[in-house]
């Protein structure tokens, strides 16, 4: 609640501050007004909804199965497994799901901490030690535990907002310039082209917000995948609290042996699995949901995140 909270008056205050300087500036309209409010609303809007269609849209796309009553010792001991990490870290048990894959992953996904769905895949099972696939089922039930997909949902829905007002009043004080330097041009040769004139301002307005939009879009991204990083690291933190920091260590040198599958890198959850597949570049690390699996186990055995007991981003 707190985070909520917090988010919610960080972006109401930015939104303000920009409107002060665009009543400053002698643009503050009911226009402006609308365009808070339909920012805003879109903005938030898409981020929610998909928070919301989250655990459908993850089963459907590795075609999972949920797991309600175990049928073999696995998914007993799966079951256990979840149900005792809850109660050490007090929240509701997660469902469990498993989907055919061969590669070794997991996610976490739901829009609450106290009704989310933990995914593991074949893979996993098949190829990993008991003391491994407990360090990954720590690692996503840390996720769950500190509410990452609603952070995550947030941190979106404020970049979103921001994205849509800043570049549309952007383009709204473009297209003024434009529309009074064509005034001035008719006066100057004493012509009156007021209708062409406002439908070159009205296109300029469209095809200006859609590139600002594009662009400051990009720069979002970067931000809000930065966000994904650092939640990585306190997973991680939490798994190897709660499992040990050897276990955790030797599952992430486990997950970067995995098969790559190919359905994985274009899948639309992608960002969601523990081992995200990724090119290493300097433009594609900015644009990773993770951190490299060597960067990972170098900061558990730096204890980097180790002694963060709680934190807000």
């Amino acid at each position: 609640m707190v985070r909520i909270v917090l988010f919610i008056i960080t972006n109401l205050s930015v939104m303000i501050l920009f409107g002060s300087i665009l009543s400053l500036l002698g643009f503050w309209s009911s226009t402006t007004l609308g365009l808070v409010r339909m920012a805003g609303i879109f903005g938030f809007g898409g981020a929610i909804i998909s928070l919301f269609l989250s655990k459908f849209v993850a089963l459907s796309a590795v075609d999972g199965v949920i797991i309600n009553k175990a049928s073999n010792d696995m998914e007993n001991w799966l079951l256990e497994i979840i149900h005792k990490q809850a109660n050490k870290l007090d929240i509701v048990a997660p469902q469990l799901a498993v989907y055919d894959s061969m590669d070794m992953n997991a996610f976490a996904t739901g829009a609450r901490r106290n009704a989310a769905l933990i995914a593991v895949s074949t893979g996993l099972l098949k190829n990993m030690n008991q003391e491994s696939i407990e360090a990954v089922i720590a690692h996503e039930m840390n996720h769950v535990a500190s509410g990452d997909m609603i952070t995550m949902t947030l941190i979106q829905g404020v970049v979103n907002t921001f994205v849509i007002f800043i570049s549309r009043s952007l383009a709204k004080l473009i297209s003024y310039w434009t529309s009074f330097m064509q005034d001035q041009d008719n006066e100057q040769f004493n012509t009156n082209d007021n209708q062409y004139g406002d439908v070159n301002s009205s296109l300029t307005y469209v095809i200006v917000s859609t590139l600002l939009e594009v662009l400051f879009g990009m720069f979002a991204s970067v931000i809000v995948f930065w966000f994904s990083r650092h939640r990585e690291f306190y997973a991680d933190a939490g798994s190897a609290k709660l499992v040990g920091c050897r276990n955790m260590i030797s599952a992430l040198q486990e997950l970067k042996c995995s098969y790559e599958s190919k359905n994985n890198t274009n899948s639309i959850i992608a960002t969601l699995y523990i081992n995200s597949v990724k090119k290493n570049s300097v433009i594609s690390d900015l644009f990773a949901s993770h951190p490299s699996i060597d960067k990972r186990i170098e900061a558990l055995q730096r204890g980097t995140y180790l002694n963060k007991s709680s934190y807000f981003f």
